[in-house]
């Protein structure tokens, strides 16, 4: 989940990291609208909202496809340019059509 504002730098620093690559095709991406909720606690420096208070969020569900042997590099990408002290990252394995019999 990313802030609207920074979709864009986030799309961009994971996909020049290898993230986003489908055959001939480089930067493919998708992205849901989303409202994100959370309080941030009295350790944290939230980079939008309160501390101790509920927040709500325009955000975007940012996914793209990664190979197993970038995904490193890619998080340690996203993780520069996400605006989040603790963003949210789903790695989900994805399984090619021709390894079903």
């Amino acid at each position: 989940m990313v802030p609207k504002e920074n979709l864009d730098d986030v799309r961009t620093a994971m996909c020049n990291a290898g993230a986003g690559v489908i055959g001939n095709y480089t930067f493919c991406s998708t992205s849901t609208k989303s409202v994100g909720t959370f309080i941030p606690n009295d350790n944290a420096n939230p980079y939008i909202g309160e501390q101790n208070k509920l927040e709500f969020v325009e955000e975007e569900k940012l996914e793209v496809i990664c190979d197993v042997k970038n995904v490193k590099n890619v998080i340690q990408e996203l993780r520069k340019k996400h605006s989040y002290e603790e963003p949210a990252i789903d790695i989900v394995p994805l399984m090619d059509e021709s390894d079903f019999l």
